[in-house]
């Protein structure tokens, strides 16, 4: 069991208070709160290495850079990728992303398709929509039923040899749903296609192991998983990176130039170009041993625990729906009450310190599906509670009550 207490004390922000009351964050699905030892990392870095990377022979420089490529490592051992190599440095999910589909430009004819699935957000819908605009390619989707899962005999018969990327999130922002990323990967491959998995919503509750899965392409975000904004990796298998064309061009990523010709360096440096993130490289790494540390087993236990009190708890409250009822899910409950606009629910229950996300949470076509202008999402990270469920759960009784 985990000392929730001892937990929730890593993180200072969760003594603030929010409108007089007592903070109940519920938004990281948004983004997670970071435990000082996060915090403290980064004063750490610029008030005693601070300088650049790859570049310099004084001792600062060399520190800087050993900081920097022992969290690549880190991230390397985490995701259990073959090589660190295959572990590139992002600004987050939409950055790797579009590293991506950038790269899929020099690949894609007319004629050829894309699947997505009806679940993404927008950040892995208009990256590949921009892509099939650009190549002629056609986009099609992977629709979903009524319980937020994607519809698997859909998916198989989407298949063709013209498929020749296919990706899809491994767990919805908007409705918690876990997808069956391995079944999809597998038969994704079977007929020639790469598979790139969003793991934005993934990552915070639980370890992708990315050989296992077998996927081509792995990208998250460092902010959700107790990291610095501004943060991200991109996992690519080593023939696929070496296959693609560098995203930017710029310092670091070059071997030589000259004004006929420019040669690019060797993998990870061919996608990194100009001075990183430093800071939030290195500091990814703390996040990830701080999670380690924790165990991820516990994590998902807590969360599961969090998940079944919320969903108990929320539907004693006559009107209320849930979206996103699939058997598979993580720590998300996305709700709203009938006759009642989930912004007004939001609004009101801020009010009390209660802090959730509302609206289509970048994912429209999920909203559109269901006939809704959106919805009200509690996302619970481990360091929630059982007790802070039932503070939201009355506040939004009360917020009911005073616009029914």
């Amino acid at each position: 069991m985990l000392d929730i207490q001892k937990i929730r004390a890593d993180f200072p922000i969760l003594s603030e208070k929010v409108n007089g009351k007592p903070l109940v964050y519920f938004d990281n699905g948004a983004t997670s709160q970071k435990p000082q030892i996060v915090i403290d990392a980064i004063a750490t870095y610029y008030q005693e290495i601070n300088a650049n990377i790859h570049r310099g022979v004084h001792t600062l420089s060399q520190l800087a850079t050993d900081a920097y490529e022992i969290s690549r490592v880190k991230i390397q051992h985490h995701i259990n990728a073959k090589f660190s190599h295959e572990v590139l440095f992002t600004s987050g999910t939409t950055h790797g992303i579009n590293l991506v589909t950038n790269g899929f430009a020099s690949i894609l004819k007319p004629g050829d398709e894309v699947v997505v699935s009806s679940l993404e957000h927008h950040s892995n819908i208009v990256p590949w929509q921009m892509l099939c605009e650009k190549t002629g390619a056609t986009l099609k989707v992977i629709p979903m039923n009524e319980n937020g899962e994607l519809i698997m005999e859909a998916f198989d018969a989407l298949l063709s040899e013209k498929t020749k990327v296919v990706t899809v999130n491994h767990i919805s922002n908007a409705l918690g749903i876990i997808n069956p990323i391995k079944y999809i990967i597998e038969k994704a491959h079977a007929v020639g296609a790469a598979v790139l998995i969003d793991g934005a919503q993934a990552v915070p509750h639980l370890k992708p192991d990315v050989q296992d899965l077998d996927c081509d392409f792995y990208a998250f975000s460092g902010h959700k998983m107790c990291g610095p904004t501004g943060t991200g990796i991109l996992y690519g298998k080593e023939e696929w990176l070496n296959k693609l064309p560098p995203y930017q061009g710029g310092g670091e990523m070059i071997k030589e130039v000259t004004f006929e010709k420019t040669t690019y360096a060797d993998l990870p440096h061919k996608f990194e170009a100009g001075t990183p993130n430093i800071a939030g490289g290195i500091v990814l790494g703390t996040a990830v041993d701080y999670l380690n540390n924790i165990g991820f087993e516990n994590i998902q236990k807590q969360e599961e625990a969090l998940l079944e009190h919320a969903t108990k708890r929320l539907l004693e409250i006559e009107g209320l729906k849930i979206y996103g009822t699939g058997k598979n899910k993580a720590s998300v409950v996305s709700f709203n009450i009938d006759g009642i606009h989930p912004y007004d629910i939001g609004s009101i229950i801020d009010k009390l310190g209660i802090a959730v996300r509302t609206g289509h949470h970048c994912a429209q076509p999920i909203m559109n599906f269901f006939c809704i202008p959106g919805t009200i999402r509690a996302s619970f990270s481990f360091y929630n509670t059982i007790e802070e469920i039932d503070v939201m759960v009355e506040a939004v009784k009360k917020a009911k009550t005073m616009l029914s």
